[in-house]
């Protein structure tokens, strides 16, 4: 029986991605091979955290009773889990569609190609997370229009060297660009100031609704 460890679950908006201000339901999973320093979901990352344990069926259950068409799965690090890629079928094969969130750092090569309905959002991770190192280049292979990375800024420097991956990779002609600020450490209209002054057409600056909307701390939102 498949089955997988489930951190939380709830509906709201999405807070980021192509799909932000939609409802979703949320599915988040345990377990993270990353530990970055700007980390919102750090209490999800161990093994030993207090989870609820369901099969595919139970998860697939749940989702049809929200009545929300869109489904993201995050985590953690939701392709860590060996039964990821049965439940993504399975959910798909009720029509929905469905977002994965990813640190960028798990090959994409195993679990492609996606179903139809299935996009990625995927991190590159920059220096201010200490985790630059881990970042499995061979992803943005594959990425398409559906697609979307993001880049999580902290500084200056961030804001640098995004810019150089995002041009040596011509990321904003293979799939969706963003930046989205750490909260709390850099302004966002630093982060305008220097997408005019780099004249970096076709990446978006994202704001994280949720942490606007509700306490920035607050789980299950």
């Amino acid at each position: 029986m498949h089955s997988l460890p489930v951190a939380e679950r709830f509906v709201s908006i999405n807070g980021e991605g192509r799909r932000a201000g939609e409802l979703a339901v949320f599915l988040r999973f345990c377990k993270c091979n990353l530990q970055c320093s700007f980390c919102d979901t750090r209490w999800a990352n161990s093994d030993d955290v207090d989870a609820e344990v369901m099969t595919t069926r139970q998860i697939t259950s749940y989702v049809m009773s929200t009545g929300v068409q869109n489904v993201t799965l995050t985590g953690g690090e939701p392709l860590l889990q060996k039964n990821i890629g049965t439940l993504i079928a399975s959910l798909d094969a009720l029509g929905l569609d469905i977002e994965i969130e990813t640190n960028g750092s798990v090959p994409l090569k195993t679990l492609t190609p996606f179903p139809a309905n299935t996009s990625i959002t995927m991190d590159y991770k920059l220096p201010g997370s200490g985790m630059e190192k881990f970042m499995c280049l061979e992803n943005f292979s594959y990425l398409t229009e559906k697609d979307t990375i993001k880049f999580v800024v902290s500084d200056i420097m961030d804001l640098n060297r995004a810019a150089e991956v995002i041009r040596t990779f011509g990321l904003t002609a293979r799939c969706c660009v963003y930046f989205s600020p750490v909260f709390g450490k850099i302004h966002p209209d630093t982060v305008v100031s220097f997408m005019k002054e780099h004249m970096l057409n076709k990446v978006k600056l994202q704001l994280q609704l949720h942490k606007y909307i509700w306490n920035p701390e607050q789980r299950g939102v």
